[in-house]
């Protein structure tokens, strides 16, 4: 990467000192300061506890066959920051995002007597609107980053308003229940909507149905699309009858498909674009999310290995579901477990989940720190959570857990699951393809 690339990124990212700074007031002024690109962009507001990432996957692809020029927002990264500001599936060259963040940061800073100093978050947010209308974006697939009323993104307007599901997280900043969640959730549903839409159930549903009368948004609840199969390469839904393949891993992806089908369906109503039925399932049956129940082999001789950004009890839920029904499609023996864990999350929810799948019962499990935050969780306090330090290994270093897990699935000849932390899973990603 340039000079100029990490200049730009140790910049923004030190605006992290600010903290999390909920609100629009800073956002839109930013905005304003480069002549309102947002309002150049059509698309799809996507927030929700979780799936919003593969949502974002699956509409963007089947936008993409059906020849559209399409930019996402996709978070967190990976492997590298510029993975969150992406046009035609490829992430923003390092030069230009140096050049179109170094811009907003100029304006960041003369903003700040006036409004105070905009996050980082709020800066990337800025800087990605910017960089899709010089580009001439034609469909935004923006992702929520936290909540959604208050929530940097929801400064924007594009036409169609999603939210995947509501679950308990973040509740530091958005609340403790669900009601109150979903009440920041449903915020993003705006006044002009062409339409919103749902999947969520119980008091989630019933908050966002409220908000999407007040402001006059017609507003469909979707269920899960019926699940014909799976196997290793991902799961065969129906939708009005006809097969669709989704090369995405787990039981979950059908309800992340029906949102996305539903996405589809409402921007085409709205006149923003109109996807194919044949581009939709070219663009579903290639989709890749990597890090979210991403299988892979790291090299012929060892087992499978599975890993997984979950870092909530509704995402562990999730994985733990696909894990076992997965499993006759694994590295047959003994399975391993590599863990880490960063504050703020449910420890206890997620260990409570993970323990459920059966395919992890008598599994191997090696607790780790997060590495590249210092908001990783001792893991010793993750293997106190598990059961204590007399059935989970402990090692400090990633690397040298990510070793020690390779080692133990081998030996095993069973599958090795990574999960807790999109970070822990984006590190030891960069090991295993070949990319650190």
């Amino acid at each position: 990467m340039t000079e100029g690339y990490q200049r730009a990124v140790d910049e923004l990212t030190a605006r992290g000192r600010f903290g999390i700074r909920l609100g629009l007031g800073r956002t839109k002024a930013l905005l304003a300061r480069f002549g309102n690109p947002e309002k150049q962009l059509r698309g799809v507001l996507i927030g929700g506890t979780n799936g919003k990432g593969s949502v974002q996957a699956m509409v963007a692809a089947a936008l993409r066959e059906g020849g559209y020029r399409v930019g996402q927002t996709p978070k967190p990264h990976l492997s590298e920051y510029r993975e969150r500001i992406v046009v035609d599936g490829k992430p923003i060259e390092p030069d230009d995002f140096a050049s179109v963040v170094g811009e907003v940061l100029v304006e960041a800073g003369r903003l700040e007597r006036r409004v105070g100093p905009p996050t980082e978050f709020e800066a990337l947010t800025a800087a990605a609107f910017v960089w899709f209308a010089r580009t001439k974006v034609e469909v935004a697939v923006i992702e929520v980053g936290l909540g959604g009323r208050l929530d940097a993104t929801n400064a924007w307007q594009g036409g169609v308003s999603a939210i995947t599901n509501v679950a308990l997280d973040h509740t530091e900043h958005l609340g403790t229940t669900i009601a109150a969640i979903a009440l920041e959730k449903a915020q993003i549903i705006k006044r002009g909507d062409f339409a919103a839409l749902t999947g969520a159930d119980g008091d989630g549903l019933a908050v966002i149905r409220r908000r999407a009368k007040a402001v006059d948004v017609p507003l469909r609840a979707l269920m899960p699309l019926p699940v014909l199969s799976m196997d290793r390469g991902g799961i065969k839904v129906a939708v009005a009858g006809i097969p669709l393949k989704v090369g995405l891993l787990g039981r979950h992806q059908a309800s992340n498909a029906a949102m996305a089908v539903g996405i589809l369906d409402a921007l085409a109503g709205a006149g923003i674009a109109r996807a194919r039925p044949d581009a939709i399932a070219r663009g579903f049956a290639g989709v890749r999310w990597p890090g979210r129940l991403e299988l892979l082999r790291a090299d012929d001789d060892g087992p499978d290995i599975l890993m997984d950004g979950a870092h909530n009890p509704h995402g562990a839920m999730a994985l733990a579901a696909a894990l076992d029904e997965l499993r006759p499609h694994l590295s047959p023996g003994r399975a391993t477990l590599l863990i880490g864990v960063v504050r703020e999350k449910d420890l206890a929810g997620m260990v409570a989940a993970l323990r459920g799948a059966a395919t992890l019962a008598d599994a191997t499990v090696i607790a780790t720190r997060v590495p590249d935050t210092p908001r990783s969780l001792d893991p010793r306090e993750v293997a106190a959570a598990w059961g204590g330090d007399d059935v989970v290994r402990i090692v400090d270093d990633p690397d040298e857990a990510l070793a020690e897990a390779r080692e133990a699935g081998r030996e095993a000849d069973g599958p090795l699951v990574i999960a807790g932390s999109l970070y822990l899973v984006g590190h030891l990603r960069r090991i295993l393809v070949g990319e650190a």
